[in-house]
């Protein structure tokens, strides 16, 4: 009679040494790149302004999109913007464009993840009180619904990253090629 637990505990340590420290990682990077990346880079892209330095001088709709009550305050006219504004929308715009091309790329992964994270809960932030996202579309968690904007798909986002920021890159990554992360960790 075959073992079942015997036959389960082989299966698993075959697909564990086969597949760690590389296939989790890259799979997570293909996930992102394949789900998020256009979506984050193209949203980034379109705030940059115009020319090579664009992303020092963002769009009025960046203003909008990241700062909607300030920029209303002002009527959109930014250049009554404080500093503070301008550079928040400048870092916004730039982690928009930078952030995803260094986790497809797997470089400076960790660091990346971790900036994405960020990223998303202060854009979650925006969309739901300064955006005033209608209740429906924020989602709840432990519900029979799966499809709130909010809660429930960029809680898939956030987890997908923390799996970067947990093992890395991986193999298949400018992280490893270059020694920045060498031994992707084990969970």
């Amino acid at each position: 009679m075959i073992n079942i637990r015997a036959l389960y505990r082989l299966s698993g340590a075959l697909l564990e040494r086969h597949l760690d420290g590389w296939f989790f990682q890259l799979f997570a990077r293909f996930t992102f790149a394949a789900v998020l990346f256009f979506y984050f880079f193209n949203s980034g892209v379109n705030k940059a302004g115009e020319g090579l330095f664009g992303i020092f001088n963002p769009t009025i709709g960046a203003y909008a999109a990241i700062l909607p009550g300030m920029t209303e305050a002002v009527s959109g006219d930014v250049s009554q913007l404080s500093f503070v504004a301008h550079l928040i929308v400048i870092f916004g715009t730039t982690a928009e464009i930078v952030l995803p091309v260094l986790i497809v790329a797997g470089l400076l992964t960790r660091l990346a993840a971790l900036g994405m994270i960020g990223f998303i809960f202060v854009q979650s932030y925006v969309d739901i009180y300064a955006h005033n996202l209608p209740k429906d579309d924020i989602g709840a968690w432990f519900d029979n619904y799966s499809d709130g904007l909010i809660l429930d798909q960029r809680l898939f986002w956030v987890m997908c990253l923390l799996l970067l920021i947990v093992k890395g890159a991986g193999k298949f990554s400018l992280d490893y090629l270059l020694g920045i992360d060498k031994h992707p960790k084990k969970i």
